[in-house]
């Protein structure tokens, strides 16, 4: 079996089995057990410092929310995360980025594989120009997946999952960019889980979308904890204080302008009963 053979068996692995050993993998694992973790963590776009000596642990199986005020480096952690910033002329990482102990940085690590592992979920709806069924799809299809019923099981599988399947299910071959702005949300959700992933990284999933979808896409992601390890910046804070198990309140620097974690606490206690003078500052409104 050639190199080549070996990765893209590595990628596909049928899904099936697949989903099947990650729903076990899951149970295994203790709930709260580090998922991802940063130590001293920096990134850089050329000579402009984004984020100053990261350290935090995300806990597996539950949801932590980013807060904080714009610029403060939120958005470039989380794109950190699944290696977003690639492609970007002069970013790099300093530090230590870990995904299950493993790194996420490094000449050794493959993006495609660790993207596998890694689903990404963005500000505003981006269905793709296809249909609701080949937009779930894509994901399966990329990665190798030729047998229909198992796309099929799994498009189903995903839209049910986003609470979608009810809505969509007598007109999958319908444009995904004809649903609703919180349905496209919800669509989008769907392709990012199709493939099964570890972690899902959200990127202020709710700023385009209106209460009752904002409410929909919330317990979306309540049904979803435990299965997946969700990372989300929001701008709202009663929302991360519905819908997080933790927070991380994170502020840019007034001198150096690279983002800087303040705080990480359960949710409940850094609403409550903050460690960080400022983070009391930021929730009460006197500044940010």
């Amino acid at each position: 079996m050639s190199d080549a053979q070996a990765k893209q068996m590595a990628l596909v692995g049928g899904f099936a089995s697949t989903a099947a050993a990650r729903a076990q993998a899951r149970e295994a694992a203790a709930v709260g057990a580090t998922k991802i973790e940063a130590r001293a963590f920096s990134f850089f776009y050329g000579a402009f410092q984004a984020l100053d000596a990261i350290t935090i642990a995300i806990p597996q199986g539950e949801v932590t929310a980013l807060i904080g005020p714009s610029g403060c480096g939120k958005s470039t952690l989380l794109r950190a995360i699944n290696r977003m910033h690639d492609t970007t002329p002069g970013a790099r990482a300093e530090g230590v980025l870990t995904l299950d102990d493993g790194p996420i940085y490094g000449a050794e690590v493959d993006p495609i594989l660790l993207r596998r592992r890694v689903g990404m979920v963005f500000q505003r709806p981006n269905p793709f120009a296809k249909s609701i069924f080949d937009n779930v799809a894509y994901g399966l299809r990329v990665l190798g997946e030729r047998n229909r019923s198992v796309i099929s099981e799994r498009v189903e599988w995903a839209l049910r999952r986003a609470a979608l399947w009810a809505e969509v299910k007598d007109r999958l071959k319908a444009p995904g960019t004809a649903l609703s702005g919180g349905q496209q949300q919800r669509l989008c959700i769907a392709r990012a889980i199709a493939t099964t992933p570890e972690v899902l990284l959200m990127d202020e999933p709710c700023s385009a979308l209106d209460p009752i979808a904002t409410l929909k896409v919330e317990d979306l992601i309540n049904e979803l904890r435990g299965e997946f390890t969700i990372l989300m910046v929001t701008h709202n804070m009663q929302q991360a204080a519905r819908v997080s198990d933790h927070t991380a309140f994170m502020l840019m620097d007034a001198q150096t302008r690279a983002g800087n974690l303040v705080e990480f606490s359960p949710t409940g206690q850094l609403f409550t009963n903050p460690k960080d003078q400022r983070t009391e500052a930021y929730l009460s409104g006197r500044f940010g």
